[in-house]
């Protein structure tokens, strides 16, 4: 060891030891050595009593390739002969006895479960072609630019017979094409990273450096990216580091103590999951996830992380009874030590990545969320607005008669909306288990339902905040999502559906086309109620603005036309209308407002100006409002 001592860069060692490492994934894991044509293994066990390299290479020999305990609680080995694909795993007799055959917690690939052996595997090879997308990007205000997020699962999106899990390759193609085609700005995937059980939709992760191999190999993601990218559109992945699975091949007890996951047993597992928590406060575990987040932004050049179940890291009493948890140094409920790796991550990736996010799915009102942390934030981009989300599907739910008792439910968000930087998110979550389609949460009959659905995004892409909805959501599907058979395309065939697929493809074209509806999300110089109380009518209207930019969106949550219908406006002028839900393109039943309306002068809601408007059943309308200059100065 002493001649290939040089070839182990202390200085990383330091950096893992003390939380600063960042790209930990270059001393980790096994990399290939030129100057001495060996790969060197290292891995972090700090108190396993012997450590060896097993794989194919070596006929699984336990004795053939010992690892060295270098310092540090770092064991490293150099083994010479090695390709790319040659399989391996580490021996690690544990502090308690146990002798375990563990995957390298930063192997760069897997095999495909149900095996769980590392690979050897080298990065390189992959050409990237999106520098002008990348250069591009980097320029971007993220907050006033529009982003509408498409939520796909890779395994189920669209397949092809003859193959268990489609390649990244062959989804890509597609993929690329029909999101812009649909006018959505950014795509993004359920977990990638290596999970051993289908059923987690990758939501609980063993290799946290890896891509899954179920849809191929590192450098096919490469290509999936760099394709979406070729398209304009950015890719955010989900990223977990909330917890990790039991499996005896992953993080859990590493070296026979608990090494990743908290040693207390009260802050060490999620009693709803049956997983183990990160323990955060350890500089080395902060070394590792910074790295990862890290790794997965420099190497696959993803525009974003959309960070999962971020209440159960924040939150020490997070699905335990009164009691059952152990309070903070200060007394308190809040886990520090998620808070400091929290603002570590985001720290650094939006430092480091100029014009990407990071986003929290966040389900209290923990505050401060998407404040900087030199402001005393946690410092995402952006927080998923479960609030919205869970009060307009309570509406929609709802017999329209009973609707008017709930008239908050649509206008409540207000109260919060500029208090974090949020994304509307209609995701997977909300349409599994047992929750209904999207299209079958709406109440009433067939077309009812359909109306209802295409109201709801109306709504949803003229109130501040950034969009996404997950896939199928923009057809209709029907049936809950179902990871393990692709989406009912079929469903295209029919007139219903594929009018809700159009709609959703104006919306996203409009939501781009008009500054007022994405430029300013974070406050009241941006949105400004028109009738706000008419619950009697369950009908709405509100004007976003940006500069000389003005959209108009007014909808009926009832099955009712309504005639003469008074919208207060704040000034004269003229509404053009750009949309109408219920147009006979969409599925819709055709009743017509007038094109082009003039406001009169008339008090309505405390404004001085009103129009009349013809409102279809169960419809959203959208408006440009153009301000009659000379009556303006006139005043």
């Amino acid at each position: 060891m002493a001649d290939l001592s040089k070839y182990i860069p202390d200085v990383d060692i330091f950096l893992f030891n003390t939380g600063e490492a960042q790209n930990a994934y270059e001393l980790f894991g096994c990399h290939y050595i030129p100057e001495i044509d060996m790969h060197r293994f290292c891995v972090w066990a700090p108190n396993a009593r012997a450590v060896s390299v097993v794989g194919d290479f070596n006929n699984w020999d336990t004795a053939a390739d010992h690892m060295e305990f270098y310092k540090n609680g770092v064991w490293v080995a150099f083994i010479k002969g090695l390709k790319n694909g040659d399989i391996y795993k580490y021996m690690v007799h544990g502090y308690d006895g146990s002798r375990v055959m563990k995957t390298d917690p930063f192997t760069f690939h897997c095999e495909t479960r149900p095996k769980n052996g590392s690979k050897v595997w080298n990065l390189d090879g992959y050409e990237w072609h999106d520098d002008a997308y990348i250069q591009k990007r980097m320029k971007w205000n993220v907050f006033k630019k529009p982003i509408s997020i498409y939520e796909v699962h890779i395994g189920s999106w669209r397949t092809k017979k003859g193959y268990r899990f489609p390649s990244f390759r062959e989804v890509a193609d597609d993929l690329a094409e029909y999101v812009s085609e649909m006018g959505y700005t950014h795509v993004e995937l359920l977990p990638v990273t290596e999970y051993p059980f289908d059923g987690s939709w990758g939501y609980q992760v063993t290799g946290y450096f890896a891509i899954t191999s179920r849809y191929g190999t590192p450098q096919d993601f490469m290509y999936f990216v760099d394709r979406l990218h070729s398209k304009g559109i950015g890719v955010i992945i989900d990223w977990v580091p909330a917890h990790f699975p039991r499996d005896e091949h992953g993080l859990a007890h590493f070296d026979g103590t608990w090494l990743y996951e908290h040693d207390l047993p009260l802050q060490r597992e999620h009693p709803q999951w049956g997983t183990y928590i990160f323990n955060y406060s350890r500089p080395e575990v902060q070394s590792f996830l910074v790295s990862s987040a890290v790794f997965l932004m420099e190497k696959y050049h993803v525009d974003g992380l959309r960070i999962d179940a971020v209440t159960s890291m924040l939150y020490l009493d997070y699905a335990r009874d009164d009691g059952h948890y152990m309070a903070n140094a200060e007394g308190g409920n809040i886990a520090l030590g998620a808070v400091e790796l929290l603002k570590k991550v985001n720290s650094v990736v939006l430092t480091k990545y100029a014009g990407t996010m990071t986003i929290a799915e966040e389900s209290t009102s923990y505050p401060m969320m998407t404040q900087p942390p030199s402001h005393g934030g946690l410092g995402f981009t952006f927080k998923w607005s479960m609030g919205f989300m869970h009060d307009t599907l309570k509406y929609m739910s709802m017999d329209p008669y009973f609707r008017q008792f709930e008239h908050s439910k649509m206008t409540f968000s207000l109260y919060y909306a500029f208090s974090e930087n949020y994304i509307l998110a209609y995701s997977h979550d909300e349409v599994v288990h047992g929750k209904l389609s999207m299209v079958n949460k709406m109440y009433g009959d067939y077309w009812q339902k359909f109306a209802s659905l295409k109201t709801l995004y109306g709504h949803m892409f003229a109130h501040p905040g950034k969009k996404l909805m997950f896939m199928g959501d923009e057809f209709a599907q029907f049936i809950e999502w179902d990871y393990a058979k692709q989406l009912d395309w079929f469903l295209l065939d029919y007139d219903s559906h594929r009018g809700v697929q159009q709609y959703v493809k104006k919306l996203n074209k409009i939501y781009k086309k008009y500054p007022a509806l994405y430029e300013v999300d974070d406050g009241w110089d941006g949105f400004e109620w028109l009738n706000v109380n008419d619950y009697m009518y369950s009908t709405f209207a509100f004007m976003r603005s940006s500069g000389e930019s003005h959209i108009v969106c007014v909808t009926n949550f009832t099955a009712i036309v309504r005639e003469g219908y008074i919208v207060a406006l704040p000034e004269a002028g003229s509404l053009k209308l750009i949309l109408n839900s219920d147009d006979t393109t969409y599925g819709g039943s055709g009743v017509k407002p007038e094109k082009t309306i003039q406001a009169m002068p008339m008090q309505v809601n405390g404004f001085q100006y009103g129009a009349e408007v013809k409102m279809p059943p169960l419809a959203a309308l959208y408006f440009e409002f153009t301000p009659d200059r000379e009556k303006r100065d006139a005043l």
